[in-house]
This record gives C-alpha cells, structure tokens and sequence, in this order.
C-alpha cells in the first residue's frame, strides 16, 4: 500500500529508532485501508437499517462510524510521522481491505451480525500489527494498534450482544 517512493526526505530511521519504517507504513495502510471501508460500510447500515433494532443499531453504529472516522485519520497522520506520504487515491484507501461490501437487503440482525465479523477482523490484523510495531522498535505504533484493536474488539462484542 505505501510507496516505497513515498518516504518523505530528510526523515530517517535513525531519528526516531524506528527499524523498517517502510514495512511499518504498509502495515498501517492496509490497517487504514480496512478502518475507511469499515467506516463508509458502517454508514450504509446505519442509514439503512429498519425493524425492531432500528433505534438500537442505528444509534451504535452512528457511534461506531463517528470513531471509524477519527482513526483514519489518526492512521494517516502515524504514517506521515513514519516518513511516508499517506494513501492519496481512492483505489489506495480501500484497496487491499479485509472488508467485504455491505450485504443487500439484509435483516437488523444480519448488519450487526455482519459488521461484528468486520470488527473482529481488523482486530486480528491489528494484532499482527502490534507485533511487527514491537518487533520494529516502534512503541507508538504499538499503542495505538493496541487501543484500536480494544476499540474494534468493543464494537465486535456489541454488534453481536445486539444481534443475539
């Protein structure tokens, strides 16, 4: 995902300690890249959502969108202090994501059942990303795939308690 051309001059591993930096902003763009579909399919459901959850799901995953926002940005701007220009294109941004396109016609249930798959997911690959960040020198890289993986982890139990 992140152009190995992209690395912005003057910036070196040696500055921050960081190992592989270019590896890093990979692994954070395909993390990008997942957390901007999850967030534009989180949408659709919540403007598409009708039934008995309606209220219920419609008010989560406002929520849920609203903080699916906010780390994209925070995923870019981790990239940019790594070196390396964030994706720019929309093909860039959200391709390559373990996120599936929303599912037609689906009950209440269905959405919540289907973004909770989604959220569990981009946990398991913010994992692997908390262990490549450790394994780079890369503590803050670290942190916040793990405060990301708690918020999906949260999300995916919700999702779920709602769609029992």
């Amino acid at each position: 995902m992140a152009n190995p051309n992209s690395v912005i001059p003057g910036l070196s591993e040696v500055e921050t300690g960081v190992r592989n930096a270019p590896a890093l902003a990979d692994a954070l763009s395909s993390v990008l890249s997942d957390t901007y579909r999850l967030m534009i399919k989180t949408h659709s459901y919540h403007w598409n959502v009708e039934g008995p959850l309606f209220h219920a799901i419609h008010t989560m995953t406002e929520e849920q969108y609203q903080d699916l926002f906010e780390a994209t940005d925070e995923l870019a701007e981790r990239i940019r202090a790594l070196g390396h220009l964030a994706p720019g294109r929309i093909d860039e941004i959200t391709g390559g994501s373990v996120v599936g396109d929303t599912v037609d016609n689906a009950t209440a249930v269905r959405m919540a059942a289907d973004l909770a798959a989604d959220h569990e997911r981009l946990a398991q690959r913010l994992h692997a990303l908390i262990r490549m960040a450790e394994a780079q020198n890369d503590p803050v890289t670290a942190d916040m795939a793990t405060a990301r993986s708690a918020a999906h982890e949260k999300s995916a139990w919700m999702l779920r308690a709602t769609a029992k």
